[in-house]
């Protein structure tokens, strides 16, 4: 099983990170270290501080499949949740000034929460679902999968020229704007449709 991640999918995050919007999809990964499920706490590391909050559909791939056409993606999920793409924005910066690897900053072990999964056939419109994060209570992300630079059908569709997709490998979406630090003693709550699907403590 592995992790791929779609980074600057929103333009207004792009945006806020003054980061050059890209012509094609940004695909970096995360190893299976980097999950946390059934809302167990997140442990902030010591090698940062300045842990970031990215909230993000996610896929989960139900059969393998490789240079899939985007009008066939829709065949290989079944399920999404959501997560949370942790990223250690200060060792990011380092990196990115030299050019280097992001892997320290963002596929650190723990820096994947995910919710539990539940079929896409419950939801009206894919293009259209709305989603936000709450940390103590508080809206800090919204977003809407209209807003997407990419949908999910073509995330698929590039990501599958480079990575044989296999059963059970999830895809993160990219996050929407409002990305901000967490602080030990938060409590993050993700939400699809208006309905909490996951919620855990930093610790």
């Amino acid at each position: 099983m592995k992790i791929l991640c779609i980074g600057r999918n929103y333009a207004e995050h792009i945006a806020e990170l003054n980061n050059e919007r890209p012509s094609e999809p940004v695909i970096f990964m995360k190893p299976d270290t980097a999950i946390l499920k059934d809302n167990e706490a997140f442990y902030h590391p010591d090698f940062s501080n300045d842990i970031h909050h990215e909230v993000e559909i996610v896929l989960k791939i139900n059969k393998m499949g490789k240079n899939i056409e985007a009008k066939f993606a829709h065949k290989y999920y079944e399920e999404i949740g959501i997560g949370i793409d942790f990223t250690a924005r200060d060792v990011q910066s380092k990196l990115k000034e030299k050019g280097l690897p992001w892997e320290k900053a963002k596929a650190f072990n723990g820096s994947a929460p995910i919710s539990g999964f539940v079929l896409k056939s419950e939801f009206a419109d894919l293009k259209n679902l709305n989603f936000h994060l709450e940390i103590n209570g508080e809206t800090r992300q919204t977003g809407n999968t209209s807003m997407m630079l990419w949908d999910f059908d073509e995330i698929i569709a590039e990501i599958s020229k480079y990575f044989t997709l296999k059963t059970g490998d999830l895809i993160f979406t990219g996050t929407p704007a409002g990305v901000g630090k967490v602080k030990i003693g938060d409590k993050l709550s993700a939400f699809v449709e208006g309905k909490e699907m996951l919620s855990f403590d930093i610790k």
